[in-house]
């Protein structure tokens, strides 16, 4: 896994020399600081996304998760007049609990992920979609509202907080996933979930608490991206950003069938990716090539995911064929060595005469 970081952190400075070369602007602290900020962003819940990933399965409902949470967040704030912390801990309890009724349904239910989340999609943004009759909610900047916002979107030293948040929730779960024996559950459910559960794991917990922190950090990533909108439309807030959590776990070294993956590398993924997209505004792609550009980051991964794995196979098959070649040299050996049946037995005394 540490090569995959390697060369992930080698190719994000190669392609980030490269995009300042072309536009020195790239490197001005303003658009550092933009970059980082972004990174922030969409970093915090591609973690959760990546945590579900390794364990096999896949999270489609996140965009339509921040629709859903955004729009009882600007209401609580503004209509019902709710205290922030009150508002954030409501929002931030909406994301676990969806986050564990989707886990329920595939670990009780025996449910597809693909289905469950795929069916979340759909549920929560047209949820919020009917809450709101279709219409933008906006933001009425009160004393408290103003105190939130400039917790989610001010900064400490130049530093955007929503990239010292990240931070912060990498070295967490870092030491969760790399450092706790719950990190291995989940590596081993992800591998062979069925061999994980004849060892003992409890895999349908280890499986729903992975849902169950992506939600919550879909929950974290609303606020966030509530603030840096200061809007929600309950039909674009947060559409297709699923994808992006997905080409950033991808990219970071995740794999779709499950098993690998670090936080390192998600963090190295959503870098990339946002880079990528800054490349993209400086040749002057249109934006609505974004979803392409998109599209072919998670083809190249998943692509290079498949030649990754089959090289590995192969190098196990050689490392198999290497331990075995000396047994069977061996074996052979003793059988030349060994007397044939019929003419080494020496012929008995009456044969003779």
């Amino acid at each position: 896994m540490i090569r995959k970081e390697l060369g992930l952190g080698l190719l994000l400075v190669v392609i980030a020399a490269i995009t300042g070369a072309i536009n020195p602007a790239f490197l001005s602290l303003v658009n550092l600081l933009n970059m980082a900020n972004l990174i922030g962003l969409f970093g915090v819940f591609a973690l959760g996304e990546g945590l579900v990933i390794i364990t096999g399965g896949i999270d489609l409902s996140l965009g339509s998760m921040f629709a859903l949470l955004g729009v009882v967040f600007v209401d609580l704030l503004t209509t019902y007049d709710v205290p922030w912390p009150l508002a954030l801990a409501a929002v931030l309890l909406g994301g676990l609990v969806l986050g564990g009724i989707q886990g329920f349904l595939i670990t009780r239910l025996k449910m597809q992920p693909f289905i469950v989340t795929l069916c979340g999609l759909l549920i929560y943004r047209g949820a919020a979609r009917y809450y709101t009759s279709d219409s933008t909610r906006g933001f009425g900047y009160g004393d408290e509202a103003a105190t939130l916002s400039n917790i989610a979107s001010g900064n400490v030293a130049g530093i955007p907080n929503t990239f010292i948040l990240l931070i912060v929730l990498a070295l967490i779960l870092a030491v969760l996933l790399h450092r706790s024996v719950y990190g291995r559950w989940l590596y081993a459910v992800g591998k062979n979930e069925e061999a994980a559960r004849f060892s003992g794991i409890s895999t349908n917990v280890v499986i729903a608490t992975a849902y169950i922190i992506s939600g919550g950090l879909a929950g974290v990533s609303t606020v966030l991206f509530v603030f840096y909108t200061n809007s929600v439309s309950p039909s674009s807030f947060g559409n297709f950003y699923e994808l992006y959590a997905i080409a950033a776990a991808v990219l970071g070294g995740c794999s779709l069938r499950g098993g690998e993956g670090s936080i390192l590398g998600i963090v190295l993924g959503t870098a990339l990716l946002q880079v990528l997209q800054n490349l993209v505004n400086i040749l002057g792609i249109p934006n609505s090539l974004n979803f392409a550009v998109m599209g072919t980051v998670i083809l190249i991964g998943v692509l290079a995911d498949q030649q990754l794995q089959a090289r590995r196979r192969r190098k196990l098959a050689l490392a198999g064929l290497a331990r075995a070649a000396p047994k069977s040299t061996l074996a052979e050996q003793v059988q030349g060595a060994s007397p044939r049946p019929a003419d080494a037995l020496p012929a008995r005394t009456g044969d003779r005469a």
